[in-house]
């Protein structure tokens, strides 16, 4: 079945991340769980990986709303990557009740910045949005069924 994920680079707190991602949503880190660069050897040619970069996410996953898939990894500069936080990502989430869109909307903008308050809209939806503490920017999007 075809799956749409979004995946998120951070500089080195990409476990702090996910385990906050994880008191919003629930559930369980999937895909075999948590991947350290430690666990794994460098490719031939490749430098040896410096001691203090190894207990970093190589990869993790967290199924959060609708199916979807959260990934993400440590991208640190020590191995040539500069990560830019910017606003040319939001994820948007359409939850099933009005209640749990109020949840997620509250738990994801603690520490953050609310962009939009939740509103009813002119399109027929609850909707409101927020960048978390993290950086990610985030929309909310209930319609009725």
């Amino acid at each position: 079945m075809a799956s749409t994920s979004t995946y998120l680079n951070f500089p080195r707190n990409t476990e702090e991340v996910f385990n906050f991602y994880k008191t919003v949503f629930g559930g369980e880190f999937s895909g075999g769980g948590v991947a350290r660069l430690g666990d794994f050897s460098p490719a031939e040619g490749m430098p040896a990986l410096a001691e203090e970069d190894k207990h970093l996410i190589m990869h993790i996953e967290l199924p959060i709303v609708g199916g979807h898939i959260l990934m993400g990894t440590d991208a640190p500069e020590s191995m040539g990557f500069k990560v830019n936080f910017g606003n040319n990502i939001y994820l948007n989430l359409d939850p099933d009740t009005k209640a749990e869109t109020k949840r997620l909307f509250d738990a994801l903008s603690e520490g953050g910045t609310i962009s939009m308050d939740l509103q009813d809209m002119f399109w027929g939806a609850y909707y409101g949005s927020c960048t978390d503490k993290f950086g990610i920017q985030w929309m909310f999007n209930f319609t009725e069924k």
